[in-house]
């Protein structure tokens, strides 16, 4: 069978009602990921584990009466991945670096083990880039992740060999993590969901060990990347441990939400320090979401947002900062990329001083960010400045130009991180070469349920 024939739900009731097993459903994508290696969207496969998972997912679903299945784990005995940056029992962790040693995990990182006790079976690990700090996905490692919408392009990042397994129809759905727009860049440029929940809503991440300054917010997160509003619902909740899947409910009653207010904003705090500039594809992409939008009952209208020129320097410090406490083994700096190489000198020359004036700058922007959003029921930005770069592309400028790459291809993520709303990135234009454009709307906290009903609302209208 093909996973891509069927969304994730669908998947479940096949395993549920014993018309497909899992083992059945695992080979499928350990067989559609050997077939599809030109992407490079894994490191490395598990088979021989992930087979085992499956078939005590098998026995476990045999074994429960039919009309009780329902109690079961949400995600039992579907296949699913996770990026090279977390331990997962039984598999190697690189980080994506040749810096770092590469051992096999003995246990599972915080998230992972939700998803595991969610039911989920993860067929291997994802590209990432170097130790998840670009918005691409290519290392010194493998091969880089290939966009499946167009090979010769990025799947973006730093989730972005999970987002080419989903879009590839490897597997139906996954967890991603987002610290400046790794679920959101990836997921815009290969046309899947992909939802960044606020800060401290998904239990797991509060028991990760995220190092950052004092005071400083905590901006990485996790959430789920899939297909469909729907599918990514099914995710969340089963990270979230929701037995009533309440988002799922929220996603399936999705046309009756109409009247929200919804600010549109080109702004990027981003433009006092490099042009940005967006597509007509961006800029189609965007039109399209205020046409259904409008077309769906809400007032759509410019925001008149702008936003603090310190913030760019600010950002990176305070973002980069972990890697001045990356403890390496002798002569493994040498193994370093050219971008983390750029960024770690630069979090070591960095004072005390400077990196709590960077701090306190970050917590005055979220307060005016805080201030001008609360206007709005949702602000909606262009997901992605325009399209795709070529695989290559970034590294090709060295490490300065290809932060500034990033940053003008990606010019709105990042601030939502660092003001911890839940954002959600949502297809909403196919362009004539066949590449996927869309639209990232940043809600209120608390929202991610309305922001999976406006993904529905986008991509069925």
């Amino acid at each position: 069978m093909s996973i891509s024939e069927y969304n994730a739900l669908e998947l479940r009731e096949l395993i549920r009602t014993r018309e497909a097993s899992s083992r059945e459903l695992v080979s499928a994508s350990l067989g559609a990921a050997a077939a599809r290696t030109e992407l490079g969207a894994f490191v490395s496969l598990e088979a021989e584990l992930a087979l085992s998972e499956a078939d005590e997912a098998d026995r476990r679903i045999a074994a429960q009466p039919r009309d009780e299945r329902r109690e079961l784990p949400p995600l039992l005995g579907l296949p699913t991945a996770h990026k090279d940056l977390v331990d997962q029992r039984g598999h190697v962790t690189t980080h994506g670096s040749l810096a770092v040693p590469h051992l096999r995990a003995a246990q599972d990182a915080p998230v992972v083990a939700a998803v595991r006790t969610a039911g989920a079976i993860s067929i291997g690990k994802t590209q990432v880039p170097e130790f998840g700090i670009a918005g691409y996905s290519e290392n010194l490692l493998a091969a880089p992740a290939r966009n499946p919408l167009d090979p010769t392009r990025s799947a973006g990042g730093s989730s972005g060999g999970t987002a080419a397994a989903i879009a590839a129809g490897i597997i139906p759905a996954a967890i991603g993590s987002d610290a400046g727009g790794s679920i959101r860049i990836p997921s815009a440029a290969c046309g899947l969901v992909g939802l960044k929940p606020g800060r401290d809503v998904v239990p797991s991440d509060a028991a990760r060990q995220q190092p950052r300054p004092r005071d400083a917010p905590r901006m990485g997160v996790s959430g789920p990347m899939a297909r469909s509003a729907l599918d990514a619902a099914l995710f969340f909740d089963a990270l979230l441990g929701d037995s009533s899947e309440r988002h799922i409910a929220a996603v399936r009653c999705a046309d009756e939400l109409s009247d929200l207010r919804i600010g549109v904003s080109l702004a990027s705090p981003f433009e006092s320090r490099w042009p940005v500039e967006f597509s007509p594809a961006a800029r189609t992409a965007l039109d399209t979401a205020i046409a259904r939008l409008d077309a769906r009952g809400h007032a759509v209208g410019d925001s008149g947002i702008a936003y603090d020129d310190s913030y760019p320097e600010a950002f990176t410090t305070v973002w980069t900062s972990a890697l001045a406490a990356l403890e390496l083994e002798e002569d493994a700096e040498s193994r370093l990329g050219e971008l983390a190489t750029m960024f770690r000198e630069q979090a070591l020359r960095t004072s005390a001083e400077e990196l709590a004036t960077s701090t306190l700058r970050l917590r005055a922007f979220i307060a005016e960010a805080e201030r001008q959003w609360a206007r709005f029921d949702v602000v909606l930005t262009p997901a992605l400045a325009f399209e795709a770069p070529r695989v290559g592309e970034f590294w090709g400028l060295g490490a300065a130009g290809d932060y500034q790459l990033q940053c003008e291809w990606a010019p709105q993520t990042s601030m939502v991180n660092v003001v911890g709303v839940p954002a959600i990135a949502v297809p909403t234009h196919l362009t004539d070469e066949g590449l996927a454009m869309g639209v990232q709307l940043i809600g209120r906290p608390g929202s991610e349920a309305q922001l999976l009903q406006l993904a529905e609302q986008l991509t069925h209208s």
